[in-house]
């Protein structure tokens, strides 16, 4: 099957998600919009709104998989994950898998409001003033929160540090690298300070860096580098 990966074309956001996933499986698939120049964005907008869509996405990343069309990027992995052994078989492996999955998303919608605090349509010259209060609270307490929650998970009794749900690696795992690599970028001075606490996380972004499927796609033309119109931006003032 090859799967068409619907997602703006100029940013890594939510799709970027997908695409790790699809990499790792070594998946065949066309990110339609990125494929199309010029017309790709309409394209995407056309998906968006069609009338003939009997599951209607609300927005992207929408994954076309045969005549599944499949929106919410949680709900894109949970299906690419029991389709190409990127989760455990079991069903409580399974829910285990979501549910860290939904916790990084939980992580990476935080990341997004530390520049964008009041509302995604402004700019973020219009909200920094709130952008530096919000992000005082993200560097002290959240950052923290989450990485230490995860920094746990990988700590747990028999799992040998290795990846978040045990020996293989799972979607949740290249999504975590993800997050992490992001962080890197838009909070290089604060990553840097919580490197020593948090070894594990940081030694989960390296090993899936090195995976060789995902070494190729982080070294190809498929990943979009990071800018400052994606979910992780750097501003310097933010990262004081």
């Amino acid at each position: 099957m090859k799967y068409e990966l619907y997602y703006w074309p100029t940013i890594q956001g939510r799709g970027e998600f997908i695409r790790l996933a699809l990499a790792e499986a070594g998946a065949d698939y066309v990110d339609v919009a990125r494929a199309s120049g010029a017309k790709g964005v309409a394209i995407l907008l056309r998906m968006l709104t069609a009338k003939d869509i009997a599951t209607p996405p609300f927005a992207p990343p929408i994954l076309k998989a045969g005549r599944l069309i499949i929106s919410q990027t949680p709900n894109i992995l949970l299906f690419l994950g029991a389709k190409h052994g990127l989760a455990p078989a079991n069903e409580a492996g399974r829910l285990w898998t979501n549910q860290l999955q939904l916790t990084i998303a939980d992580f990476a919608d935080e990341v997004h409001d530390t520049h964008h605090p009041i509302a995604s349509g402004l700019y973020y010259e219009d909200q920094k003033a709130e952008a530096l209060r919000r992000c005082e609270d993200f560097r002290t307490n959240r950052v923290p929160k989450f990485l230490g929650y995860f920094e746990r998970v990988l700590g747990l009794a028999g799992r040998g540090d290795r990846y978040l749900t045990g020996a293989r690696p799972t979607y949740a795992d290249l999504s975590l690298f993800q997050v992490v690599d992001g962080l890197n970028f838009a909070f290089p001075r604060v990553m840097a300070g919580v490197a020593r606490r948090y070894r594990r996380v940081l030694a989960l972004h390296d090993r899936v860096a090195e995976r060789p499927r995902i070494k190729a796609y982080l070294a190809s033309e498929r990943r979009i580098p990071f800018n400052q119109d994606g979910m992780f931006r750097y501003y310097p003032e933010l990262d004081a």
